[in-house]
């Protein structure tokens, strides 16, 4: 029976559980996890009683009572090494076998005993010779054949055996289950050091489901930094819909652009959700998906994608878009109705929204926000840009047409904002502007991890006409390139904003 696929999903509900062909009465409580040292405890031996005399090997006359002494007395290693060779791999002297998942383990009870799953189910039947079979029923669809077969052999071992990275969430799955300290302490240090591209979302769903709250803490922020800026096929198809709604929803989503490329992003990972086996780049899915959508489209009449039973699921996320940073556009406007993915009654009052925003530039003396308040949180303008090597570079983004004008500017390490309003704008041109703003600059190492960051944090900066300033600078800091640049804007007051 091959081994499980190392990145399905992991199942809170089914975690840490298994059922015993044991009376009820030996049932083993759910697992819990206990902080310790490093160092391997072999105290367990302590409680085990005497094993009944055993049959010599053929090859080596060992009492077994004898080894676990030595084992747990941390004799010569050799011990730990025999016991792992020739009873756990070869079964000799076996006194209990294992069933699960259709596979069977010669074993022997004194060993298992150091998992407390074990020691509660045998301590009234170890003493006694067992010929048959104990069966467990795997509940738990992340613990596999080899999850299993590793925490075995852990039992026959004086120190840490090595676990592969992407194996960490199945090992950890085991040892929650036969609750075993020193294994789940390995498994949490392993996930630490080794976020990736393939092991991030099997890390967070795991650490989910076992209140790890520092290893899914980094997995989600390793997310939010590389969603949009290293995007990949296989990380697309690996989060679900609640991870994919979370995401979009935060401020602190590396936007690369502007937000019409959120929306894109999503529309390729519904492509996929759809068509998890397909292979191909991420330029391909690009076009894969816009033709995917246009045929699916032609078999739905006069509702929208999210409006059909299929596409119900994905509401949540789409609104969570910030829908006024995407109309400021022509094009990506006419993408947003040509798609007809979203309902396009999601629009109206955004468009109002706009066109108040509008009219308020040319009443107000002082225009945008007075003071620094969370919606710049919930619903400020993201977006990004790139630069591969350092010299002089320049931005303006499409919401300048909506009370933005605004152009930004990196040279000499320093990012400057420029009040850049043409002079056709006639009375506009002695109105003071208030920008709230946001810039993170980021360079990540080859595994997408963040190796610098600085932030200006929540900021209010005040402009008038072609006026420009210097908002952060960089001099004294050591920068390697390619180097991101971050923004989020808030340039309407909340008291004239009407939320969708």
């Amino acid at each position: 029976m091959g081994l499980l696929n190392s990145h399905s999903s992991l199942r809170s509900s089914d975690s840490g559980l298994a059922e015993s062909a044991q009376p009820e009465d030996n049932a083993v409580p759910g697992p819990s996890y206990i902080s310790g040292s490093r160092k391997r405890k072999w105290g367990i031996w302590d409680s085990v009683a005497p094993t009944p005399n055993i049959n010599e090997s053929r090859n080596q006359a060992v009492n077994l009572q004898q080894l676990f002494d030595t084992v747990y007395r941390k004799k010569p290693k050799l011990s730990s090494k025999y016991a792992y060779e020739n009873l756990f791999l070869d079964g000799k002297d076996t006194d209990i076998r294992i069933r699960a998942l259709e596979v069977e383990w010669p074993l022997h009870k004194a060993f298992l005993c150091q998992s407390p799953f074990f020691a509660k189910m045998l301590k009234d039947t170890w003493k006694e010779p067992h010929s048959g079979v104990v069966d467990l029923q795997i509940k738990n669809k992340d613990i596999d054949v080899g999850s299993l077969h590793f925490m075995f052999g852990s039992f026959y071992r004086d120190e840490d055996l090595p676990i592969p990275p992407r194996r960490a969430p199945h090992i950890l799955a085991a040892a929650y289950l036969l609750q075993v300290e020193h294994v789940i302490r390995q498994c949490k240090e392993i996930m630490n050091s080794n976020i990736t591209r393939e092991t991030v979302c099997s890390y967070y769903t795991a650490a989910e489901t076992y209140g790890l709250k520092s290893i899914k803490t980094r997995c989600f922020d390793w997310l939010l930094s590389n969603l949009m800026t290293h995007p990949t096929v296989e990380l697309y198809r690996e989060i679900d819909t609640k991870l994919m709604y979370l995401l979009i929803s935060s401020p602190d989503l590396l936007v690369m652009r502007k937000e019409m490329d959120i929306y894109t992003t999503l529309k390729q990972w519904i492509f996929l959700y759809f068509n998890p086996s397909w292979k191909g780049t991420v330029r391909q899915m690009l076009t894969k998906s816009d033709t995917w959508l246009y045929r699916r489209m032609k078999r739905i009449d006069n509702i929208s994608f999210l409006e059909s039973e299929e596409g119900l699921i994905f509401q949540p996320i789409f609104k969570k878009l910030r829908f006024q940073h995407i109309i400021c556009d022509l094009n990506d406007t006419a993408t947003l109705e040509q798609d007809h993915l979203i309902p396009l009654e999601w629009l109206t009052p955004i468009y109002k929204q706009q066109w108040l925003a509008l009219l308020q530039e040319q009443e107000e003396r002082e225009i945008g926000p007075r003071i620094i308040s969370e919606e710049l949180e919930d619903c400020g303008m993201r977006c990004g840009t790139m630069i591969r090597r350092d010299g002089r570079y320049s931005w303006k983004w499409s919401d300048f047409r909506f009370s933005f004008p605004i152009s930004v500017t990196f040279i000499n390490r320093h990012i400057i904002f420029t009040e850049s309003r043409q002079r056709y704008d006639g009375c506009c041109l002695e109105h003071v502007r208030n920008i709230v703003f946001k810039i993170t600059v980021v360079c990540f190492d080859s595994n997408g991890k963040v190796a610098f960051s600085k932030t200006t944090g929540h900021k209010i900066i005040t402009l008038e006409y072609n006026e420009e300033q210097i908002v952060m600078k960089l001099d004294d800091t050591i920068l390697s390139f390619p180097l991101y640049i971050f923004f989020n804007f808030l340039f309407v007051p909340s008291e004239n904003t009407e939320h969708v």
